[in-house]
């Protein structure tokens, strides 16, 4: 958003510089599918031809100069090959989040059913819930965790307030709180057998990004407690835990997962701690 407006202010004169343009939009869902499609894929480069695949030219893309920028990689002894990439893997994250939301929002049955070809979900547009739910078990089977970025964002896109910001680009999708409530609780209940411990840590990450900071205060009162071994611990409170123990500047010798009161799969989450 700041970009678009600067490009506007810079390019264009434009005194409302703060609304987005349907041609605004456009690049910017370009810019997504092109974000998303490598973010897939484990990509951080591009040339010229996916630009141009995705409906975007090089004048394009160099006007958000904030946004991408262009290097030049030697591909052979003689020749140089214009090669581009998005100025920080965020960006690209976010971006990538954007278009798969506007997708959803769309109903672009194409898309998000390539994406989610491994999903169990027979129906992932049914509602937003069970489509963040799906997203959210798809970045867990990640082993290097390259979709835990990107399900933040998409997960903070579902929000009104963050609607709003794009104008018109996302449709709105919430009707009532009881659906930001359905999202936090499948974030709550996920099942993560099988998943990594580190992977659990993200959904942390979510709720937080749904304005959902429970867990995490919880977690911080647990830690204040004089009588922790008394405190059953649930496995999302787990992951809480051990995240905020990777945080702490204190180093601990030993960590006796056997102290706390809580399932098998409570004390795997505690393993990344």
């Amino acid at each position: 958003m700041v970009q678009t407006k600067r490009k506007k202010q810079k390019y264009e004169g434009h005194q409302r510089a703060e609304e987005l343009t349907e041609a605004d939009k456009e690049v910017l869902l370009k810019l997504g599918q092109l974000a998303f499609e490598h973010l897939e894929n484990g990509n951080i480069m591009f040339y010229p031809e996916d630009l141009e695949r995705c409906g975007l030219d090089v004048s394009e893309v160099s006007v958000f100069s904030g946004v991408c920028t262009e290097i030049f990689r030697r591909e052979s002894v003689i020749f140089h090959r214009s090669v581009h990439c998005f100025v920080h893997l965020s960006i690209q994250e976010f971006l990538a989040a954007l278009y798969l939301f506007h997708c959803y929002t769309k109903k672009n049955k194409v898309v998000i059913d390539s994406f989610l070809k491994h999903s169990q979900n027979s129906d992932p547009l049914q509602s937003v819930h069970d489509f963040l739910r799906t997203v959210m078990m798809e970045s867990l089977r990640s082993k290097n965790g390259h979709l835990d970025l990107f399900v933040r964002f998409l997960h903070g896109l579902s929000l009104e307030s963050k609607q709003r910001i794009f104008g018109g680009l996302l449709k709105q999708t919430v009707n009532h709180p009881g659906t930001i409530q359905k999202v936090i609780n499948n974030l709550m209940e996920m099942n993560c057998d099988g998943i990594s411990p580190e992977r659990s840590i993200n959904i942390l990450h979510c709720l937080m990004e749904m304005k959902d900071h429970s867990v995490y205060q919880e977690i911080q009162q647990f830690l204040k407690s004089e009588k922790k071994s008394e405190k059953e611990l649930s496995e999302i409170q787990c992951s809480a835990l051990a995240y905020l123990l990777q945080m702490s500047e204190e180093v601990l010798d030993e960590l006796n997962l056997k102290k706390y009161q809580t399932s098998e799969e409570g004390r795997l989450r505690l393993v990344p701690a």
